[in-house]
């Protein structure tokens, strides 16, 4: 496969990708041409700098799947603004705080959850719009000339380990990690991309940004439960689907039909590792798709992508760097691990983001200098998750640095525990925690859902299969099993919540 391109351009360019009458967005609200978008980003470029926002000022919009929203991040770009989505799940306070960090000029969302906002929770200075097409102006500004290395976006994380942290991305950042997603994934026109995930997700967005680097079409929608997404799926002939692994375990409960099954030619998965049986599972359901495995972080979009053709044979891979990324494994010293020597996650190159914003803290933790043995030196960003390389220079996930646990002397993987668990055949999901234990230092507590099966079977099903499949000090010492497990805003499991919930 030749390399892209690796000449980046204004994030505002990417509407030009596209044949000017081919649909870049399908959606309830209609369906928008690559011309007509362009057109949209235009006006709502010129309606923004007409609300009195200066070059650099911050865009808030607190939005479902609108209009506005897809043609915001572009439209932002055009006008030399800093575009910073809000997760339509986030309740005020959460929101209250992305808007006093990032310094918000203006907010765009409905009437309805402007509403929902206490005393305070809107700064002064910011303004409040509640009809997006009050943003859409009389003129059309042209393409823009910014330069690649500004700031364009604030992507805030969901902040299951505490509060958001606001990661600053350029017009470099999102356009180059845009042209690599659609060139590994082969974005074509005729392709139909679904955006179930939310946009202020960076693979949310990246549903929209690599569908118009790949000239096909974007189709947003918000869902409430599975069937929702296999009508979008059947409505508007989507050939590729996005989602993290709560959102494939409840698809791959769901009834689909032969006919819409087949017509899905790409299945796409981050925000975790798939366990093993419901990669087999996928890969049964839907037999004229490929299956990519996938592993990224916001600080750095995207890291690997294991090639289709390898899933079979190591379904428990994330793959190697995808283009315009160098990806290490590295002790804690520094030096390059050995083959099957576990080791943390370092990423470097041009997709690495420019920090926190307004945050040099946490900044100096996360994004350090690169490796002495990297080939992109600069900054790199020190993932703190754990990964081990096979001879073939595939990648396989082990867990997070700050999530292992340490019993009996032992380091034991959460990730292992859980997907021991999945295998069993009893439960669709788990989670696996350390507790204090005077005796061990911790012990393992077990949270899992079960699937089709009692509460009681489950139990003992996963009793005696963690005796067969794990050596003692792996095994949970207590099983607490649930009808649900909480998840966060961008769909994945919460496990905060549930630290917080069985470790009280």
């Amino acid at each position: 496969m030749q390399a892209p391109s690796c000449n980046p351009m204004p994030l505002d360019h990417l509407v030009l990708r596209g044949s000017p009458e081919a649909p870049a967005i399908a959606a309830r609200f209609g369906t928008i041409s690559y011309a007509e978008l362009d057109g949209l980003v235009g006006r709502m470029a010129s309606g923004l700098l007409a609300q009195g926002l200066d070059a650099g000022d911050r865009v808030a919009a607190w939005l479902p799947k609108t209009r506005a929203s897809c043609v915001l991040p572009l439209a932002a770009a055009r006008a030399g603004l800093v575009y910073v989505p809000i997760n339509p799940l986030l309740k005020h306070a959460q929101v209250a705080h992305i808007l006093a960090d990032s310094g918000a000029r203006l907010l765009l969302t409905q009437a309805a959850r402007a509403e929902t906002l206490g005393e305070g929770d809107r700064p002064d200075d910011c303004a409040l719009i509640t009809d997006e097409d009050a943003l859409i102006g009389d003129d059309v500004m042209p393409p823009s000339s910014r330069n690649a290395a500004e700031l364009v976006e604030i992507l805030y994380t969901s902040g299951s380990t505490g509060r958001p942290k606001g990661v600053m991305l350029s017009h470099a950042n999102l356009w180059l990690g845009a042209i690599s997603v659609a060139h590994y994934l082969n974005i074509v026109p005729a392709d139909r991309v679904l955006g179930a995930l939310p946009f202020s997700f960076d693979y949310g967005q990246s549903q929209l940004l690599s569908t118009w680097a790949g000239g096909g079409c974007a189709v947003p929608i918000d869902y409430l439960t599975p069937r929702d997404v296999i009508k979008a799926v059947e409505r508007f002939g989507v050939t590729s689907l996005a989602g993290v692994p709560p959102l494939w375990v409840q698809l791959a409960e769901a009834e689909w039909s032969v006919e819409t099954a087949t017509q899905i030619r790409r299945l796409t998965n981050t925000g975790g590792a798939l366990p093993v049986p419901l990669v087999r599972k996928l890969r049964g359901m839907f037999p004229a798709a490929q299956l990519y495995l996938m592993y990224g972080l916001t600080e750095a979009f995207r890291s690997t992508y294991l090639d289709p053709a390898l899933t079979d044979d190591h379904p428990d891979s994330i793959g190697r760097a995808i283009p315009f990324a160098e990806v290490m494994v590295v002790r804690p010293d520094g030096s390059l691990t050995d083959d099957g020597e576990p080791g943390e996650l370092v990423h470097a190159g041009a997709l690495v983001a420019q920090g926190y914003w307004r945050d040099p803290a946490r900044t100096a933790e996360r994004f350090r200098p690169a490796p002495i043995a990297s080939q992109e030196g600069g900054t790199a960003v020190w993932s703190g998750d754990t990964v081990i390389r096979d001879a073939e220079g595939l990648l396989r996930f082990s867990g997070r640095n700050d999530e292992m646990i340490k019993t009996a002397g032992n380091r034991v993987s959460p990730t292992e525990v859980e997907e021991a668990a999945i295998a069993s055949g009893a439960v669709a999901e788990a989670v696996a925690l350390g507790v204090p234990d005077p005796r061990l230092g911790q012990a393992i507590l077990l949270v899992a859902r079960p699937v089709g099966i009692s509460h009681e079977s489950a139990q003992e099903k996963l009793a005696s299969w963690f005796r067969a499949e794990l050596p003692n000090y792996m095994q949970p010492r207590e099983i607490r099993l649930r009808d649900e497990l909480p998840r966060n805003p961008n769909g994945k499991l919460d496990r905060s919540a549930i630290r917080q919930e069985h470790l009280a």
